[in-house]
């Protein structure tokens, strides 16, 4: 691991990062492939005969290729997602992301509006940021969650339960994803403004 006291993120950090990020892009393209495939959400959305989202975006081929990436990716991100929240807990790096308090969030909140929310340094997370990072470890979390129940509905039956029942399991993972969608656009957007953030999460330091 990295020992380096002037590492801003170890080595461990860093690889489960990277390979977090592989996947879950993989197991976007190829789920967008999949929902294609069977017309999900088709008659709730309107001007989309074919398709929902443009093939030259998916990943797959078609239903039974996209399934098997889709598999792959996933096993990739739950092994890393387990990893991570025992070296999370063990590293102590869980105090990066608290106290979370309303009035630091409305000060933040403020200084973005202003266009003078502090990136200066990348050590520290302001308040947006901790929210921002601790909900996508919970989208993940139903991602997960939700896509147990698509793949093993009966052996996971507890789980359908909790979440509503099956054809609920698919709205919860459909919108779970959109939602990190949408986190890895502001994320990657955020890190090409501050380029330090990226040469950091590649380098270390």
């Amino acid at each position: 691991m990295d020992d380096d006291r002037t590492s801003i993120h170890p080595l461990w950090l860093r690889i489960i990062h990277w390979a977090n990020a592989a996947a879950v892009v993989i197991l976007i393209m190829s789920g967008w492939r999949i929902y294609n495939a069977t017309r999900f959400l088709h008659l709730n959305v309107p001007f989309t005969h074919e398709r929902l989202f443009p093939a030259k975006w998916t990943l797959g081929g078609w239903l039974g290729g996209a399934i098997q990436w889709h598999f792959a990716a996933i096993w990739v991100l739950f092994a890393s997602a387990i990893l991570y929240a025992v070296l999370f807990i063990a590293s102590r790096r869980g105090k990066q992301f608290l106290p979370i308090t309303p009035r630091g969030l409305w000060s933040d909140i403020k200084a973005f509006l202003k266009g003078h929310l502090s990136h200066a340094d990348i050590r520290q997370y302001n308040t947006i940021q901790k929210l921002a990072y601790l909900f996508a470890m919970v989208d993940l979390v139903v991602l997960i969650a939700s896509g147990l129940v698509l793949w093993k509905s009966v052996q996971f039956g507890w789980l359908r339960v909790l979440l509503g029942g099956y054809e609920a399991a698919r709205y919860i993972h459909f919108y779970a994803m959109a939602a990190i969608v949408a986190f890895i656009v502001v994320h990657v957007v955020m890190a090409l403004l501050v380029p330090k953030t990226i040469k950091a999460m590649l380098w270390g330091r």
